[in-house]
């Protein structure tokens, strides 16, 4: 039985995009379908027995029109080509409001032939062209939607991740011991294990959210525990595998040194032996590249040392969204012709710049910096620093008036 396992698509991401021309879409939008399409094609290309999503179809809880039916449209070509989808509910395909109905929960009013949509816990036995399979489902829970406003009405913040963590591992216990020990299963969750690592800048809140153990997941009773949530692939344990497939496209630059895609996975699973492979396959999609250049204060033409940083990073550049972050002395600041170093790099698909200004001290008088003494203290300190071009008898003019000027304007 072979499965392909994807997550956390997030169509609607538009950042770092522009308007196409020809369809008047989001360019960005446009690459996360593109990515889509390669999965969807390889699918059927390979004739796999299932499509698993492990949740997150959208990046918004109330997507538009136009990306709805883009990814039905591709959700109806798998199941026309007789291979049975899974879909999940994750975090951002729930509704607002309670009542509401989840971004996927179409296709199961629809009753579409070969899609499934897995909006709560619970043993779906699918048919494949290699047999049945059973698949256990952990979709995306609301703490709300668990732990009863009696039982949590004396819990700090702590406590009821503890008991979050302690519903939702009994959940799986509780499914794994009614599965069918002669049929392949897999767990679909859309959950944080702890010891993930988290791929993305801000999609993530560290410590704001409930996690489980792997331990409460790899279960000898399943034969591979399909994960979605955090953007990052990754192979938490190896038996049974444990694995989050990441996001299908880069989504910021915290992406940047990731590489996406999905999990094939093989399942061999007769009464004689278990054996389960899995390979990530990976997708050449838009490239998120950070380049960091240091100018020196001595540096007398800083807008050359970038220039030249940048063609040797022209192949890199091309079709790739690129940040530029300048770390510069304030005086050098001036000397950046950023006319010039957008021309360099106009074949990357979206180019920003970031100057990082190292703000120096204003110039010592004797053992003090301007910026710690008063407008009096630093008039004595200049006449000082100048006493041997003055006389005693003109410091001390000089200090009398300067003084007079300064209270006057303290006056006014």
């Amino acid at each position: 039985m072979k499965i392909i396992h994807f997550a956390d698509l997030h169509l609607g991401v538009e950042s770092y995009g522009h308007v196409d021309a020809e369809t008047g879409l989001s360019s960005r939008f446009l690459d996360f379908l593109d990515s889509f399409d390669r999965l969807v094609d390889y699918a059927i290309d390979r004739k796999v027995d299932l499509v698993l999503f492990c949740g997150d179809a959208y990046k918004s809880r109330d997507p538009s029109q136009t990306q709805q039916r883009e990814f039905a449209r591709r959700i109806k070509q798998l199941a026309e080509c007789g291979i049975p989808v899974f879909l999940l509910v994750g975090n951002h395909d729930l509704p607002n409001a309670s009542g509401r109905a989840t971004t996927t929960e179409i296709f199961d009013t629809l009753a579409i032939e070969n899609v499934t949509v897995a909006g709560k816990p619970g043993i779906h036995r699918i048919a494949t062209t290699s047999g049945d399979i059973q698949i256990v489902a952990l979709p995306w829970l609301k703490r709300s939607s668990v732990v009863g406003k009696e039982d949590s009405k004396n819990l700090d913040f702590n406590q009821l991740n503890q008991k979050m963590q302690e519903i939702l591992s009994d959940i799986i216990d509780n499914l794994a011991g009614k599965l069918d020990p002669a049929i392949p299963a897999v767990l679909a969750a859309h959950v944080w294990v702890q010891g993930a690592r988290i791929g993305s800048e801000d999609t993530m809140s560290i410590g704001a959210e409930h996690m489980l153990l792997t331990s409460s997941v790899a279960k000898p009773e399943f034969d591979y525990v399909a994960l979605g949530h955090i953007h990052r692939h990754q192979i938490l344990n190896e038996n049974p595998p444990v694995v989050y497939s990441g996001s299908l496209e880069c989504l910021d630059f915290g992406d940047e040194d990731d590489e996406k895609g999905f999990y094939v996975v093989e399942i061999d699973h007769t009464a004689q032996k278990r054996w389960t492979s899995f390979e990530f396959r990976g997708i050449s999609g838009r490239r998120f590249l950070r380049i960091n250049i240091d100018i020196a204060p001595e540096d007398i033409s800083p807008t050359d040392t970038i220039l030249k940083t940048l063609k040797v990073s022209h192949d890199e550049l091309y079709g790739n969204i690129v940040r530029l972050e300048i770390n510069l002395p304030q005086e050098c600041v001036a000397q950046i012709d950023e006319n010039a170093i957008r021309q360099a790099a106009s074949e990357a698909y979206y180019f920003s710049i970031i100057k990082n200004v190292k703000h120096s001290l204003r110039p010592r008088l004797g053992e003090s910096s301007v910026e710690t003494l008063s407008p009096t203290q630093t008039l004595q300190a200049y006449i000082e620093l100048k006493q041997p071009e003055y006389s005693r008898e003109t410091a001390d003019k000089l200090a009398e008036l300067g003084t007079a000027i300064i209270q006057s304007n303290r006056d006014t």
